[in-house]
């Protein structure tokens, strides 16, 4: 069989899935009305579980908050919100902002190391926002219970301190008057972890049941990349089981419910997670909802624990924990396996490559530890990879060098027998088995190499270590696309380029990536039949204006990659007598 065509069919496929992707990227799905709040109406709540997470776990317990579906009058700037309210200061190396008494949400939180754009005047990522303001993000915990006042999102808490660090821990505590007196310590790891330690006493004279709980509400839908191989949404792991639903799925469904011992449930972005941590050896139920309150849409993602029984004159306590941060992948495998948080790791979207994915970039962070640049890192990783490889592909190089060498007796048989397929390829067979080289010998190296290039095509797009990773030279963000085009004078010209002529916008290294491709194309052995001959000759082209829009990284390996392939192909071909382009 002629490997030509298994080749083909291999790098079509690539250039359908990425350059669809490329092309026609998902669009968030319009609204949905199936669950939008009516006046007076509150979204569908679940009661608390009936489960038996404690010895003191009995009883009814009221229901967990929906949405918020409050209809504000007008919507206010998150500086406005912040100026109006008593807040208590949030300082930390990794995050700054505030808690509000109000409600004892979490709900302002800019990270200190990470910017919007690579420029050095561009403003910090915030993640939480306040309720009332545009696009609002933030995190409340309580306790529900029937017929029992409890803390809400009107409450106005008192804090025993100002300021919140990693080494002063602050608590809330409010009285409901009914002699139940609720306190809320909430402490901060010198990362992005929060730790909620709710604690209720009970001087009611009776007992009472109540159910701790944790929500992260977001407003408004998102802007997603759009991109089919990367999960931007809610999403949680139940059961040991990651659960990704985009914002369309929720809206559809308006409710979805899951009930399980440890993991956790939140909202992820590209880089950036939202994350509800429970005890993870309590059962709990948790739950994604989606409500529209006017013209605004509304997201939760929140759990519910199991109903713990206070009697009157006694305390119960709960804790649980809140991420909020960048996803790095090394923090998030530290929380894994210090707090026993069940595939936490699984927040980082690695793909159904994981199993290479992830030790692709461990190889990464390693080297970049070692080297300092991550491209460095990247074109020191490309020499390890085609070391491992390098009997396949010599293998391979050797029976492709033969074939090219059998280039001249193939076309007298295909002359001699051009009416006779049959009798060609018995002839053309016997001559492979003459001269010891196999068609198929070829492919191997190819195959092995597409779950590799998918893998580290995973990392460069979903792991925050890359944003903004520089190289050399013009290339100062491995994650985006080579910034030195033809369109930009290559870097000398700076003009806000029309999106219709991105196609077109090549850069150097796409270029120099086209040209590897070219000339490797060269050293093979040239296809006989003359479409397939056609296709491979504007492959190097396609290939360059496909990859134009991708990471700057991955184009850098696939460039680095040819031009390894290369050398070494053209120092099998010259020892065993086969002269380069012929």
């Amino acid at each position: 069989m002629d490997n030509r065509n298994l080749i083909l069919a291999v790098v079509l496929s690539v250039v359908i899935l990425f350059g669809f992707e490329m092309m026609f990227p998902s669009q968030t799905a319009p609204v949905s009305n199936t669950v939008a709040t009516q006046p007076g109406q509150d979204p569908s709540v679940p009661t608390a579980p009936q489960t038996q997470p404690t010895a003191q776990a009995t009883g009814q317990a009221g229901s967990m908050p929906g949405v918020d579906s409050q209809l504000l009058d007008t919507l206010q700037t998150v500086e406005q919100i912040i100026a109006e309210g008593a807040r208590v200061s949030i300082t930390s190396p990794s995050v700054t902002g505030s808690i509000a008494l109000k409600g004892g949400r979490i709900d302002d939180l800019v990270l200190n190391a990470y910017t919007e754009e690579l420029a050095k005047d561009s403003a910090n990522i915030r993640l939480l926002t306040p309720r009332g303001s545009e696009n609002a993000y933030y995190a409340e915990y309580g306790w529900v219970g029937a017929n029992i006042k409890t803390p809400n999102k009107d409450t106005v808490w008192s804090a025993d301190k100002a300021v919140l660090t990693p080494d002063t821990p602050v608590t809330l505590s409010w009285d409901n008057g009914e002699g139940l007196t609720f306190k809320r310590t909430i402490a901060i790891d010198k990362d992005f972890m929060f730790t909620i330690t709710q604690h209720v006493k009970n001087n009611s004279g009776a007992p009472v049941t109540l159910a701790p709980y944790g929500l992260v509400t977001r407003w408004g839908t998102p802007e997603v990349s759009g991109l089919y191989i990367l999960h931007e949404g809610p999403l949680g792991v139940f059961e040991g089981v990651l659960e990704e639903n985009d914002y369309d799925d929720v809206q559809d469904e308006g409710q979805l419910n899951y009930t399980t011992t440890g993991g956790w449930i939140g909202f992820t972005d590209k880089y950036w997670l939202t994350a509800l941590v429970p005890d993870q050896t309590q059962q709990v139920n948790a739950r994604m909802l989606y409500t529209r309150t006017g013209m605004i849409e509304k997201y939760q993602s929140d759990f519910v624990g199991g109903q713990m029984a206070i009697a009157s004159g006694g305390s119960v306590e709960s804790t649980s924990s809140f991420f909020a941060g960048a996803k790095r992948v090394t923090l998030l495998d530290k929380y894994s396996e210090d707090k026993g948080i069940v595939n936490f790791d699984l927040a980082v979207d690695f793909g159904m490559f994981y199993f290479l994915t992830k030790p692709i970039f461990y190889a990464l962070h390693y080297l970049h530890g070692v080297l300092g640049n991550f491209g460095v890192a990247i074109l020191l990783l490309t020499v390890i990879i085609k070391a491992f490889l390098f009997p396949l592909a010599n293998k391979s190089y050797v029976a492709m060098s033969r074939m090219k060498k059998l280039q001249p007796d193939i076309k007298k048989l295909q002359e001699k027998f051009k009416d006779d397929k049959m009798r060609l390829n018995q002839e053309m067979m016997a001559l492979y088995k003459k001269e010891k080289a196999n068609p198929a010998a070829g492919c191997l190296p190819i195959l092995v190499q597409i779950p590799i290039f998918f893998a580290l095509y995973k990392v460069l797009l979903v792991t925050i270590e890359m944003r903004h990773a520089p190289f050399f030279g013009w290339v100062q963000d491995l994650s985006a696309k080579d910034p030195a085009t033809i369109l930009t004078g290559f870097g000398f010209i700076e003009w806000n380029i029309p999106p219709m002529l991105s196609i077109i916008d090549i850069g150097i290294w796409p270029i120099v990536m086209g040209f590897t491709m070219w000339l490797q194309q060269r050293l093979n052995p040239q296809p006989t039949d003359p479409i397939q001959a056609k296709i491979f000759f504007y492959l190097p082209f396609i290939f360059t204006f496909m990859l134009a829009q991708f990471a700057a990284g991955l184009v850098i390996y696939w460039a680095w990659n040819n031009a390894l392939s290369i050398a070494q192909q053209w120092v099998i071909m010259r020892r065993m007598g086969v002269k380069a382009g012929a």
